[in-house]
């Protein structure tokens, strides 16, 4: 089972009441909200193994090189030599090293690679990986990873942990009217606000899949 892990300690901070303290008044409701969804998906689903992929670089260099408006939305200081710094709320950015440290005592791995995000781990781990894999996200971006025949799947968690929607190939189909590896493709065309990707003018999500319909891809 390969984590998320930003998105989900984020849904986690806004998602768990910030009463929530430790003893010197510190907020820990990302820490404590994290936890819980990570026993919660043991639980239900009994993985062999658990991974906490991290983003060790939330907006690499060489991708706002490719396009300058990548995640520029989110962006609070641009860092030269450095990951950027990211729109965190304070009271989030405090419990981040709480999280890495429970993470450790608990003997979860984190996996990061620098100048890459936690999206490009997961994209890593669950092609190289024997099944079965699931992706635990709430990006879409990570559909392009579906994969039946290696029984890759992701668990979307949009609507919360406890409401997962289990995304296959026919999810996808259903949804989008694209095939899973092309679905990268289909957001180039559409464009993704959430990550300040443009897409091409005046095409839309029926457009962008009769496209590929009648292409196959991009280069088609």
């Amino acid at each position: 089972m390969l984590l998320d892990t930003a998105s989900l300690y984020f849904r986690a901070f806004f998602g768990v009441p910030d009463s929530l303290r430790a003893p010197d008044g510190t907020p820990v409701n990302a820490v404590r909200g994290l936890l819980d969804f990570i026993a919660r998906l043991v639980g239900d689903h009994s993985p062999r193994a658990v991974v906490a992929c991290w983003d060790d670089d939330w907006r690499p260099a060489w991708r706002v090189e490719l396009l300058a408006s990548y995640k520029a939305h989110r962006l609070v200081e641009e860092v030269a030599g450095a990951p950027d710094v990211e729109e965190t709320p304070d009271p989030l950015a405090a419990q981040v090293p709480v999280i890495v440290e429970t993470l450790e005592l608990l003997g979860v791995p984190i996996v990061g690679a620098a100048e890459h995000e936690a999206d490009d781990v997961i994209g890593s781990l669950a092609t190289q990986c024997r099944g079965p894999v699931d992706v635990v996200t709430g990006d879409r971006d990570l559909f392009q990873l579906v994969d039946d025949e290696r029984d890759v799947r992701v668990l979307y968690t949009a609507r919360g942990v406890g409401k997962l929607e289990i995304v296959n190939a026919a999810r996808v189909r259903e949804r989008y009217a694209v095939e899973p590896q092309q679905y990268a493709d289909f957001a180039v065309l559409r464009g993704d606000p959430s990550d300040g990707l443009p897409g091409v003018h005046g095409i839309g999500d029926k457009t962008a899949s009769a496209l590929l319909a009648a292409h196959g891809d991009l280069a088609g």
